[in-house]
């Protein structure tokens, strides 16, 4: 007999937590989660699936357009907001179900309330049972943050997004990321009038300076309003309905809502975690080891709470590799972070993996940059005058191929499998001996000059 209740409890089912819950359950492993929301996490419950749902949606309204140079009648088209936001929070519900399902299938006891460390291999649930566990897993994730000023409290996050009553008439999101720029072109799309406000001096930081520019010329074509270089003053609610809303250098205006998109902060608190000694970071993040081990031995995190890559698949992977080192049998698996795909599904939409050319440059001292900047077939028949670019940066020492960085239709579809080329260290020569794919966008992946 074991003298823990369990082999693994583990606090938070989201994607990393339900990931290495159901595989350490696999191993033999006897496992709990506990979770005060909803099982399934930021990803399924409130983020990237019920998000790009809503960009599905939003396509519709340039592909109805389109539509008509291709030969199709479409008369007295509307739009229902409430009819797509209920059929999204229907199918986040079946795959609340899905998850849960995944976890009683593998034996995994599920606590739906808060629990918090409360001494060695102690967990204490808000019910206030107590229980022991060998191995602990914090994957508690990562929320919104929201910024100090007068009024932020009228303001909205991401989260509230999906549960609109109606599409604001004209609405202010603050932030450059990838949610920011996301949400911009949905709300643009169904029919809002959009201005971004953004503290910095430019969009996506993170990616490629030719592809993030490129973004903003589109998204001001398309109508998004972009206001760089500001801050918010002060948001108070209109007698009328509605927000004034005053940014430094701004005259005030009159706005339907607010939305924060302005970076994440890792769910800590109240976790009991200073009590137990595990460390933490200046941004509140759980300090691990590339194994995911934090200062305590028997303690562990995966996940957006560790802010190394708050991105779902990396949080799936953590998870995995985690249940594997330990339940597993296998030799200590670490997780590589580096040469991690990623996208933004704005409108339209980037994918990027590997480094930009600036880090290219800061690194390798010089690079071969090769470009394709066409517009696709289906644009220039639909009259849309709109540009795709897609950029490969190589190593002039030996040709490999260290980042690809795309914004077009689809890019991300087409990035998964780039991906694979730029891990496996192909170089320039091996995608020009590949013969293209015609007529297709993903042909340019092999024609770059």
């Amino acid at each position: 007999m074991s003298e823990y209740d369990y082999d693994l409890f583990t606090i938070g089912a989201g994607s990393g937590g339900v990931r290495a819950s159901r595989v350490s359950a696999g191993h033999g492993a006897k496992v709990a989660i506990a979770e005060e929301f909803r099982v399934g996490g930021t990803c399924v419950i409130r983020g990237c699936v019920p998000k790009k749902m809503l960009v599905y949606g939003a396509h519709f309204a340039e592909d109805l357009e389109d539509c008509q140079k291709f030969g199709w009648e479409i008369e007295g088209a509307t739009f229902n907001w409430k009819k797509l936001r209920d059929n999204v929070l229907a199918d986040v519900d079946r795959l609340e179900g899905a998850y849960t399902n995944t976890l009683e299938s593998h034996d995994v006891e599920i606590f739906k309330e808060r629990a918090r460390l409360t001494g060695p291999h102690e967990v204490t649930l808000e019910s206030g049972r107590k229980v022991t566990a060998k191995h602990i897993l914090i994957a508690t994730g990562a929320r919104p943050r929201m910024p100090e000023c007068q009024g932020a409290e009228h303001a909205i996050s991401s989260n509230e997004a999906f549960h609109l009553d109606e599409i604001p008439k004209k609405i202010i999101i603050a932030g450059g990321g990838y949610i920011a720029n996301e949400f911009a072109g949905i709300f643009n799309e169904f029919g809002s009038q959009v201005t971004i406000v953004n503290r910095g001096d430019r969009l996506l930081r993170s990616y490629d300076e030719a592809v993030r520019d490129r973004l903003l010329q589109i998204s001001m074509t398309k109508g998004i309003a972009f206001k760089f270089n500001t801050i918010f003053e002060y948001i108070k609610p209109c007698d009328d309905g509605g927000y004034f809303v005053k940014m430094s250098d701004c005259d005030e205006e009159h706005v339907d809502c607010v939305m924060f998109a302005v970076g994440r902060i890792p769910n800590t608190e109240g976790l009991g975690l200073d009590d137990v000694g595990v460390e933490l970071g200046e941004g509140g993040e759980i300090v691990v080891d590339r194994f995911s081990k934090t200062s305590v031995d028997h303690i562990y995190a995966v996940g957006d709470v560790t802010d190394r890559v708050q991105l779902t698949p990396v949080a799936i992977r953590e998870g995995q590799a985690f249940a594997d080192t330990v339940f597993g049998g296998h030799e200590p698996i670490a997780v590589d972070h580096g040469c991690i795909p990623s996208a933004v599904f704005s409108h339209p939409p980037i994918a990027s993996v590997g480094m930009t050319e600036g880090e290219a440059k800061n690194q390798l001292g010089s690079v071969k940059v090769y470009q394709s900047d066409f517009r696709p077939m289906k644009n220039v028949l639909a009259g849309r005058n709109e540009r795709s670019l897609f950029k490969m940066i190589c190593d002039p020492s030996n040709d490999k191929i260290v980042g690809i960085h795309m914004i077009a239709p689809e890019a991300p579809e087409m990035m998964q499998a780039a991906a694979i080329a730029v891990k496996a260290g192909l170089t320039k020569a091996d995608f020009d001996a590949t013969v293209a794919i015609h007529p297709t966008m993903a042909e340019e992946l092999v024609l770059m000059k």
